[in-house]
């Protein structure tokens, strides 16, 4: 503004009424300096906006962590993010931990630094320590964590019915005449684990079947699962399917199974969890649970900014969970 200013001849502060339409300056006035502003490529600063109006009200701009922006699940969440803050009037900061807890710790400083209103969350898989967070909250930092929740502090959360959701999903497989099912999840340091392999195994003891620990492995990506999967597959008695903690490692399992001759869903059924794109692009298309990733982000923003504008206060939790629903393909029975 004070280029502006020298070059028509004008006070920096005619250029910033001029350029919010100030009926102060004259209309004609008011349309020389925006002319040459947009010849010069001149655009506000909204960031240094926010942040001189953040003396007098919250700053509008919402910080973001995720694990991973290749995984489709979280990719979804965050488009719901992004859409429901927008239409709200808020902007979103973004950044990846990359699952490593030293940079989620640097993420939140960097987030604390840049005034940002609060930040919404899903935890690093190596997390153990959850200092970082209670800081941000200390300081009036409103948080909200999705997905991967942190039961190390006591706030907000959206997550998915992860255990109804694995619950339903082995149901479904014994109704289809499975008996031996094998599991594979993520580190059961996590919330989502813990949930997903309980309904797993609640639904085969609900049917009377008890869990085979041989079957039972860590094991949530697809290259460990095509590593993995052979030894599981060259047993004498192999399991007639495989529940998943994610589409992934169900992927990983399937083309296993394939180059190994067995048949898919005839000879082993297969489940994964999530819905992404990837479960429709293999041959036979996934069965598996989904997560509605879009919707979690919508939910996470609309508590974020009810946390952010008062309407719920800081010290009040909100839980909020988003239903799941098995969608049937070509690896099961």
């Amino acid at each position: 503004m004070k280029d502006i200013a020298e070059a028509l001849g004008v006070s920096v502060a005619t250029v910033s009424r001029a350029l919010k339409d100030s009926p102060r300056i004259s209309a004609e006035r008011r349309e020389i300096i925006k002319r040459y502003a947009r010849e010069h490529n001149f655009f506000p600063n909204f960031i240094a906006e926010s942040l001189r109006k953040s003396r007098v009200q919250p700053m509008k701009v919402i910080g973001v962590i995720v694990p991973q922006f290749n995984h489709y699940y979280f990719s979804s969440v965050l488009s719901g993010i992004e859409e429901a803050a927008s239409a709200q009037g808020y902007r979103i900061l973004v950044a990846q931990s990359n699952e490593k807890y030293e940079r989620e710790v640097a993420i939140c400083q960097s987030f604390y630094e840049n005034k940002v209103c609060g930040i919404i969350v899903s935890q690093a898989k190596d997390t153990v320590k959850y200092d970082h967070f209670q800081t941000l909250m200390d300081q009036g930092v409103p948080l909200v964590f999705y997905d991967r929740i942190c039961t190390g502090v006591d706030c907000s959360r959206v997550v998915v019915d992860d255990y109804k959701g694995a619950y339903n999903a082995v149901t479904y497989l014994i109704g289809t005449g499975c008996r031996r099912i094998a599991f594979y999840g993520a580190s059961m340091k996590m919330e989502i684990s813990k949930n997903r392999y309980n309904g797993y195994r609640d639904a085969l003891l609900k049917a009377g079947l008890t869990p085979d620990e041989r079957f039972i492995l860590e094991c949530d990506n697809r290259e460990d699962a095509e590593r993995l999967t052979p030894g599981i597959l060259s047993k004498e008695d192999v399991p007639d399917a495989f529940f998943a903690v994610n589409d992934d490692t169900a992927i990983g399992i399937l083309y296993t199974a394939k180059r190994m001759g067995y048949r898919v869903p005839q000879d082993i059924s297969i489940c994964g969890f999530t819905n992404g794109e990837r479960a429709i692009a293999c041959d036979p298309m996934l069965t598996t649970v989904e997560q509605r990733g879009r919707k979690v982000g919508e939910e996470a923003v609309e508590v974020l900014i009810a946390h952010v504008e008062g309407r719920i206060p800081l010290g009040k939790v909100e839980k909020r969970i988003v239903r799941t629903r098995l969608i049937i393909r070509d690896t099961t029975r």
